[in-house]
């Protein structure tokens, strides 16, 4: 009987190296999300509150947003990002407990844009309720 010798599994390592990037923080009343990506706009790693552990009203604190950067700041550790732009959408609670996040978790934040969308009174909001 031969013995089949199995060979481990090798990470790529040609990763690319990416100093300055872009970070992408979505957050909503019910979760935050946030997105790293290079210049080009390739996503290079992400993560949401759901998926680091929380649930229910608890996704969107300030201190869940932490956690979530902090776990997507371990995950393009090997990239080499030293340096991004942050691009902030919603109006939750994770904002600026995510913005403060990356700087703590040595990511240096060189500019905070708000991309909120704003209707400039577009649609016709719906008829008022009658209880």
């Amino acid at each position: 009987m031969v013995k089949k010798i199995k060979k481990g599994l090798k990470k790529k390592s040609n990763l690319r190296s990416v100093s300055h990037g872009r970070a992408y923080i979505q957050a909503t009343f019910n979760n935050t999300i946030v997105t790293i990506t290079d210049q080009n706009g390739d996503v290079i790693g992400w993560g949401s509150a759901g998926g680091s552990g929380f649930k229910g009203p608890k996704k969107s604190t300030p201190y869940a947003a932490g956690v979530v950067v902090k776990n997507v700041v371990e995950a393009v550790k090997e990239y080499g990002v030293k340096e991004v732009n942050v691009f902030v959408k919603g109006i939750g609670g994770g904002r600026e407990g995510a913005i403060r996040a990356l700087n703590t978790n040595g990511i240096q934040v060189l500019s905070v844009k708000d991309m909120t969308p704003m209707p400039h009174n577009g649609c016709r909001a719906p008829k008022r309720r009658r209880v």
